[in-house]
């Protein structure tokens, strides 16, 4: 099955990680997937919250924003609401579980690394792209501060990287951009360490439920485009 852009069904989309694309942050990245193009950056803050006081140890935080020509129709901004955006809150927080689960939060030190995920063009995919362009950003963050002489040892102990998963007409996708997204009968969301160990796994039946079988298929396509964007982070960090 070839799909609208010409990709096959377990075919990741174009994927380009532009790094230190901010002059101000000590991590930042543009992360292009397809027609998705998020900004990530990542900035240190030498203090805790008040709820880790005493318990030497760092924190990460998040926060997620689309910006309003984003999308085809203009996005009001949350600061126009008066209010968060319960799906910018959502996958925020997400963010957050995902970046905290894979660095050692005593060895960051007493220490706060905010991390902002600003959405300039949305076309699918955009929470997982973050993820997988905020890891980028906090690395080079933290090496920063090992550089520096802050900490003795980086403090990330695995590649984490994020990817959609969906059914569409029948069919098992990989990397769904909008328009696949909008007519899946189910889809998920699937984040993942280069060990192969779960994070998060959102998964939901839009149109019908979803079967052990395709569950299980949806997981399989979901390691395989993981695994890709890990090797694509390795190969920009490495440079």
């Amino acid at each position: 099955m070839l799909r609208n852009d010409e990709r096959t069904y377990d075919e990741l989309r174009k994927v380009k990680i532009t790094k230190n694309y901010t002059k101000h942050a000590d991590g930042s990245v543009l992360i292009e997937a397809g027609n998705t193009k998020i900004i990530c950056t990542a900035m240190i803050e030498e203090k805790i919250p008040v709820f880790l006081k005493g318990q030497k140890k760092g924190w990460i935080t998040s926060e997620y924003r689309m910006l309003p020509s984003s999308t085809v129709t203009r996005k009001i901004r949350d600061s126009s609401k008066g209010k968060i955006d319960g799906r910018n809150m959502e996958i925020q927080r997400l963010i957050g579980r995902t970046l905290r689960s894979i660095i050692d939060l005593k060895k960051l030190g007493e220490r706060t690394l905010w991390v902002d995920c600003d959405v300039i063009q949305a076309d699918g995919g955009t929470r997982t792209a973050s993820i997988t362009g905020a890891f980028i950003a906090i690395m080079d963050a933290v090496k920063k501060l090992k550089d520096k002489g802050l900490i003795s040892e980086i403090p990330i102990d695995h590649f984490v990287a994020a990817v959609s998963v969906g059914v569409v007409n029948g069919q098992a996708l990989l990397d769904l951009c909008y328009e696949e997204d909008s007519n899946a009968e189910i889809d998920m969301n699937v984040v993942m360490t280069e060990k192969g160990e779960y994070i998060e796994i959102q998964g939901t039946g839009e149109a019908r439920p979803m079967n052990k079988e395709e569950f299980n298929k949806l997981l399989a396509l979901s390691e395989k485009g993981i695994m890709e964007l890990i090797e694509v982070q390795k190969r920009v960090l490495s440079d």
